[in-house]
């Protein structure tokens, strides 16, 4: 063997023997780390379609639950149904309760906030012109920002929620857009760090993993397509998937958040009031939701919100306590 085919030889051995041994480190710290802290999201709008009003709900994740982490979102459609007039008093009062009781809140601004269709923007506002719609966007965000830069229970600001992913009826936005939204909050509020989203199942993170202070992955395990059916991820993306892409983008695995951990059914195309819970149950069982916990226990990221709060006080209305008499005994500080 000449030596040009032996110097290439000896140079894939080398990388091979670097990938690895970087797969075992990666692997033990995504297996054997099990610190996680359990918070919640909750979306008023999601509680009031299933029938439950917002104040018990919330107040049971506070006093019942023990959450001490919770996501919420300052939600443009609601609150600022007609422009110039603005309805807060929900978001206050959440805000409010969980300052009484020291919990820390991530709240979600932008046109992209988390809960289907994934926009929430008002009906006054021309979405045909980027410039007029950005323009009171920001106007928007200027507010909320305003008014909670300095409130006790103010942790971290969302900007957007997966910014880069057309999913629902919602359109990507581009990065100059979430550049200058970032840019804006942070001047606006130089004491609270920020946070911008992405897809754990449908993206590389290129484009979010370094954009803010604080990165937020979606993990879901079990879906449905009209094309497929239910299936599962669970084949595809281990732990150390997760923790893989944070390190190739060079996000520091502590200021890695799991923002949306499935914790709840992913429903075929009926209401889910309409869908017997033995069809609820192929995508959420109990069994299932203890793996997604476990599951995001291994990929050694410190922090995870579920998915399904407003579901799981829907389940008690209906008598089924099971999952929420699990969520009680999770870490939550």
């Amino acid at each position: 063997m000449s030596d040009k085919p032996k110097k290439l030889l000896l140079v894939v051995v080398i990388l091979a023997a670097l990938a690895i041994n970087w797969i075992l480190v990666l692997k033990f710290f995504g297996y054997m780390k099990n610190t996680m802290i359990y918070g919640v999201s909750f979306n008023t709008e999601y509680a009031n379609y299933l029938g439950l009003d917002t104040k018990p709900s919330f107040a049971k994740i506070l006093d019942d639950w023990h959450f001490k982490y919770i996501r919420l979102s300052a939600q443009w459609d609601l609150i600022e149904k007609t422009k110039g007039h603005y309805d807060w008093k929900d978001l206050d009062w959440m805000m409010n309760e969980a300052a009484k009781r020291n919990v820390k809140i991530v709240l979600a601004v932008g046109h992209k906030t988390p809960r289907w269709p994934e926009c929430h923007f008002p009906a006054w506002t021309d979405i045909t012109s980027h410039s007029n719609h950005q323009s009171d966007l920001l106007n928007f965000m200027t507010i909320v920002v305003m008014r909670y830069k300095n409130h006790p229970a103010l942790e971290i600001w969302q900007v957007e929620n997966e910014p880069f992913l057309g999913f629902g009826t919602c359109q990507p936005i581009s990065t100059k857009s979430l550049k200058e939204e970032i840019a804006l909050v942070k001047k606006l509020d130089p004491n609270h760090r920020t946070m911008v989203t992405d897809s754990g199942e449908l993206s590389l993170w290129r484009r979010t993993a370094k954009q803010a202070d604080f990165f937020g992955t979606t993990m879901y395990r079990v879906v449905w397509s009209k094309a497929i059916g239910y299936w599962s991820y669970d084949w595809i993306f281990p732990p150390i998937a997760y923790t893989a892409r944070l390190w190739l983008n060079g996000r520091d695995i502590n200021t890695a958040y799991i923002t949306e951990l499935q914790a709840e059914p992913w429903i075929p195309d009926k209401p889910l009031a309409d869908t017997p819970l033995e069809e609820q149950f192929k995508s959420m069982s109990l069994k299932r939701l203890k793996s997604n916990v476990n599951f995001a226990a291994r990929t050694g990221m410190p922090r995870s919100y579920l998915w399904g709060a407003e579901w799981w006080l829907w389940l008690e209305t209906r008598g089924v306590h099971e999952f929420s008499d699990y969520i009680k005994q999770l870490k939550k500080f």
